[in-house]
């Protein structure tokens, strides 16, 4: 295996699963006891991500939002990521891809059109209950419940970064290494607590891996209003 980069930290490559999301962001909370604080916000990737998130949140008396930020696909493979839209719709591209693609190229304009849209439909949803968090001059936490490719991880980053924050840290219970050392050149730190050898999908590291809906997620967020 490659030595990962020094801003990467992984804590076992073990297999076994955890038995559910709450187990995990409480494990991810111990190796982020340093960020505790209010100063500290903890951003949540939908839906799934953000049941790790409010863990997270709970253990570090840390403010708690979701991150909206979208992805956008390749042409024929929408899993790669070739830039992101943040919430309030600006577009990142990868600066490595614009050989390939620019902001006026038709398949661009046509996907951030339709990551747009499906932000604006969850901006109806959740920035009713929680408005978001202001992140320049504080630590932001973005965690999800794991990853395969990485790519809504990396939009999620790119959105976050944008807006200035004291440090950019990622947090996940469990992903393949390739995917961390992309996110280790945006975030400061990334903690991972499983880097299996064998990866297939996030769901085979859970006993349970119930679906999470947007009623959750509303939820989870109305809740974390109310205790403030």
């Amino acid at each position: 295996m490659k030595t990962l980069e020094s801003n990467i930290r992984v804590l076992s490559h073990a297999t076994t699963p955890f038995a559910n999301r709450e187990e995990a962001g409480a494990l991810l909370a111990k190796e982020l006891e340093g960020y505790r604080g209010r100063s500290t916000i903890v951003l949540g990737v939908p839906r799934g991500g953000m049941i790790v998130a409010r863990k997270i949140a709970q253990e570090l008396g840390a403010e708690l939002d979701v991150v909206l930020s979208r992805k956008l696909g390749a042409p024929g493979n929408p899993e790669f990521a070739i830039g992101a839209v943040a919430e309030d719709g600006k577009m990142f591209l990868d600066l490595r891809l614009s050989h390939e693609f620019g902001e006026r190229t038709p398949y661009v304009i046509e996907e951030r059109n339709r990551q747009v849209e499906e932000i604006k439909r969850r901006i109806m949803l959740y920035r009713q209950v929680k408005p978001k968090a202001e992140f320049r001059g504080k630590t932001v936490i973005v965690t999800d419940d794991g990853i395969a490719t990485g790519a809504t991880m990396l939009a999620a980053l790119w959105s976050a970064k944008q807006s200035h924050p004291k440090q950019l840290v990622v947090a996940l219970p469990v992903a393949p290494e390739e995917p961390l050392e992309k996110m280790s050149d945006i975030a400061d730190e990334v903690i991972c607590l499983r880097v299996p050898p064998l990866f297939m999908a996030v769901g085979q590291f859970y006993y349970d891996f119930a679906q999470v809906d947007d009623n959750e997620v509303v939820r989870i967020l109305k809740e974390s209003q109310e205790k403030k």
